[in-house]
């Protein structure tokens, strides 16, 4: 890895006051980094951009806060990885949404193995945690790091059957937040013997919007997700989704059609996802997928070095006006696809991608997985 490839603490500071700005997600970072070269370019344009979406006192994320969030990550032994790093997980590097930030705490090398996801039910049987922990020691027993997300019930259990081998707990609030509390000595086991990680800044409690973007990062650092248990509307089916969408493999461990924790599982396993019933299961589907490598090792991105900003291709501020009409005309609080636009806005995809990052700047506009945008 060049050694260029680590940011210097400006620049780190300069990274983390931008995705630290309200209405900038992964998806606006890396575009904001793209186009005007650095993150000191970027924070520079924001209240511009934000103006023409039609935000006015936009506030940037200051050097203050800033610093005391980098003091925070000191004062937890914890590290905070920039994309393309050598640190940052290399199966998340790819993503469209991968973090350009993410807090990491214990053993930052377990991020790097392959790894596989366990996840199902908060509420789950006796049986179910038996069956996932049994399977995790075993996935972790065969050289797989198993992640989760701590919740109670199947992740947990999951987490303590692999905690010997390897496990990466993912986390929706801040790395130093232990959520649910019940889960308090799992965590502090998982930060001596495996590791945390968390998108979220340190001291963040989380909420329920947070979860569905933890659940991406469960799945994205996986080779495969395996469901255990899950309601119909169980968020563990979120995660199976968005490993579907990443290119992963979803597998489900089938239950009694009279037990309502199963109706997920099974439903999965009738539209596609591949039956499992133990750990053997999973390493032969895996093994099959292409020789023994389910996913080719990933090229590491390097992230842009500071040069002069590169403006868009010239556009006047009447066509800008004129293509903000017609997107917002066509938009509404139903997700559609970036591609739709394009196709029924015929307008050239560099005026979309300015129209949609100013609405989102200026916090109309809400970006969803899968490449889908919508109105606030």
């Amino acid at each position: 890895m060049p050694s260029d490839a680590i940011l210097n603490p400006q620049e780190r500071l300069d990274w983390l006051r931008l995705i630290r700005t309200e209405n900038v997600g992964p998806v606006t970072f890396h575009q904001l980094l793209q186009r005007h070269g650095s993150a000191a370019a970027a924070l520079a344009a924001l209240p511009e951009l934000a103006r023409r979406g039609g935000r006015r006192n936009f506030t940037v994320f200051s050097r203050e806060q800033a610093e005391r969030e980098l003091a925070a990550v000191h004062r937890l032994d914890a590290r905070l990885v920039a994309w393309g790093e050598p640190d940052y997980p290399p199966a998340l590097a790819p993503l469209d949404d991968a973090p350009p930030l993410l807090t990491v705490l214990g053993r930052g090398d377990l991020t790097h193995r392959r790894s596989i996801a366990l996840v199902g039910a908060r509420n789950a049987s006796a049986a179910g945690q038996r069956f996932a922990r049994e399977m995790a020691y075993d996935l972790a027993r065969a050289g797989f790091v198993v992640t989760s997300g701590l919740a109670r019930g199947i992740d947990a259990a999951a987490h303590g059957g692999a905690l010997a081998h390897g496990t990466v707990a993912v986390v929706g609030g801040g790395a130093d937040v232990v959520y649910p509390e019940e889960n308090r000595g799992l965590y502090e086991e998982i930060v001596e013997r495996g590791a945390v990680m968390a998108e979220s800044p340190v001291g963040t409690v989380p909420q329920a919007r947070h979860f569905p973007r933890r659940n991406r990062l469960i799945s994205g650092m996986s080779d495969g997700v395996v469901v255990i248990e899950a309601a119909l509307r169980s968020g563990s089916l979120i995660t199976a989704r968005f490993a579907a969408e990443q290119g992963r493999e979803v597998f489900a461990v089938p239950g009694s059609p009279l037990d309502p924790r199963c109706r997920g599982t099974n439903d999965l396993i009738r539209h596609g996802a591949t039956l499992v019933e133990g750990a053997e299961d999973v390493l032969t589907a895996l093994a099959a997928l292409s020789g023994r490598d389910a996913i080719p090792p990933v090229p590491r991105r390097v992230p842009p070095r500071p040069q002069p900003p590169r403006p868009p291709p010239e556009t006047s501020p009447a066509e800008i006006e004129a293509a903000e009409k017609s997107v917002t005309g066509l938009l509404g609080p139903t997700p559609v696809t970036v591609d739709e636009l394009l196709r029924q806005c015929h307008l050239s995809p560099s005026i979309i991608a300015t129209v949609l990052l100013e609405l989102e700047l200026a916090g109309r506009l809400d970006r969803h997985p899968g490449g889908l945008v919508s109105l606030r």
